[in-house]
């Protein structure tokens, strides 16, 4: 089986990482994707719910700021939970790792580049997967 997304959009905030209880870093992030097309009335563009983990994470909060265009890669996770007695539906990207896909100039004001694809440690035991 296999469970792969490849998505590149802009993201709609500032990325801020925070820590689990076992002090890992973990972020969520909203990437806003442009429609192929679009209905009369409609979007410009899905928002699609991100989650990244560990050095990824700590390196997206470092190195990109609202607006900036990515491309991450990465899987769907699932879940669900309740809330007041109502079931609720949550899907998300989990990412892998991240690329700039800014033009040059854009690229030129952010200090520090950091190269190209940026994988998470998976290393790590604390990872909830």
């Amino acid at each position: 089986m296999l469970n792969k997304v490849i998505l590149m959009g802009r993201l709609t905030k500032d990325v801020e990482v925070r820590q689990t209880g076992s002090g890992t870093a973990v972020a969520n992030f909203t990437l806003a994707v442009n429609k192929s097309f679009k209905r009369e009335g409609g979007p410009d563009a899905d928002f699609i719910s991100c989650i990244v983990w560990a050095k990824t994470a700590e390196t997206m909060e470092k190195y990109t700021s609202k607006g900036r265009q990515i491309v991450v890669e990465g899987r769907i996770e699932t879940s669900n939970y309740e809330k007041d007695g109502q079931r609720i539906y949550k899907t998300d990207v989990v990412v892998d790792r991240f690329h700039f896909a800014d033009s040059k100039e854009a690229q030129k004001e952010v200090k520090g580049s950091v190269g190209d694809w940026h994988p998470v440690d998976d290393d790590n035991e604390e990872l909830p997967f």
